[in-house]
């Protein structure tokens, strides 16, 4: 398939000058200064480990950045998805003698507590992890935010430069490193996946093609990816799957300011798929939001041609005239 791409346009101190004010402050009751300053800890403590909450569209509260495992065990917006995934998880009662391989495994699970995905495989996970007697405290987890500002970030940008896109990811790491990473959902069944990264044969992740195009995005700059693009839409196109896998991917690259990825990698999915009407839309929202309102125009009109009920599609035309007269 050939593809024709165009680059878009784009301490405490206490000092006292006369000897009887020290000698007054020498007859405090240390023990009750002692009890103040670590009361004073203990808060400080206590609002470090509060989780960080925030409230969707939809009017849900969801986690968002680091939090400890036991607010999924106890919280009473998080504990039924969890005790359900985690009580109704068997094993399959082959040997684990692999289990000792992840004894010095960290391991950061990126998720959300909106994420259906995210419900499903990290209760089963942390329940399999504890049935290998693993360590519970090497498990990180970090909920990332659903909508459309800040799409499957975290708060203080944990994600960047993790390439994450999907949730739930679960990345593997020994003194720092990553060495392996499972990526939504196993590719065959968890404890096998599992078995397989404990022994260094660990199946490529999920989603190929959204994996190639995070690593060709940081260790190559735009000029020399459009120098050899159809090289690399070819490779794209070996390694998709499904349209959402581009479109997701260029949702997380729009929404956390990478827009020339975005453009490029909605171009792709458009070639890939141009008769959906969603990658169109996406597209073409995304071109809207560079001023490239001709090509943004020309996929909205191909949207209404094949869907004239699709959503929105009447008030994205309209919007382009007023704002051209």
């Amino acid at each position: 398939m050939k593809i024709k791409v165009q680059a878009p346009r784009l301490g405490l101190f206490c000092y006292s000058a006369r000897k009887e004010y020290l000698t007054i402050f020498t007859l405090i009751d240390m023990k009750y200064f002692s009890a103040v300053v670590g009361l004073f800890l203990f808060s400080l403590s206590s609002h470090a480990q509060s989780p960080k909450t925030y409230q969707n569209e939809a009017g849900d509260q969801h986690l968002a950045g680091p939090f400890a495992l036991e607010v999924l065990q106890t919280d009473s917006l998080y504990k039924p998805w969890f005790l359900d995934g985690f009580e109704n998880f068997e094993l399959s009662g082959r040997s684990q003698a692999w289990k000792e391989n992840l004894k010095n495994t960290e391991v950061e699970i990126y998720l959300g507590t909106w994420c259906g995905d995210s419900k499903r495989w990290v209760p089963r996970f942390v329940k399999i992890w504890n049935e290998l007697g693993l360590d519970e405290n090497r498990l990180h987890f970090i909920a990332l935010y659903d909508g459309k500002e800040l799409y499957k970030q975290g708060p203080n940008g944990e994600e960047k430069g993790k390439r994450i896109h999907r949730v739930p990811t679960f990345v593997f790491k020994e003194n720092g490193e990553e060495y392996a990473r499972m990526v939504e959902y196993p590719v065959n069944d968890l404890e096998t996946d599992l078995a397989q990264i404990a022994l260094g044969v660990a199946s490529e992740p999920n989603y190929r093609a959204a994996t190639y195009l995070l690593e060709l995005f940081e260790t190559e700059p735009l000029d020399s990816i459009y120098q050899n693009i159809q090289d690399h839409f070819n490779e794209v196109y070996r390694l998709v799957a499904k349209e959402k896998e581009l479109n997701t991917l260029g949702r997380v690259f729009e929404f956390s300011d990478r827009m020339p990825q975005a453009l490029l990698t909605y171009q792709f999915n458009y070639v890939l798929h141009p008769y959906s009407p969603q990658v169109m839309m996406s597209y073409a929202d995304a071109l809207m939001k560079v001023e490239q309102k001709d090509q943004a125009r020309d996929l909205y009109q191909k949207i209404q041609l094949i869907d004239p009920a699709y959503e929105g599609i009447s008030e994205k035309l309209k919007l382009i005239e007023e704002t051209e007269n």
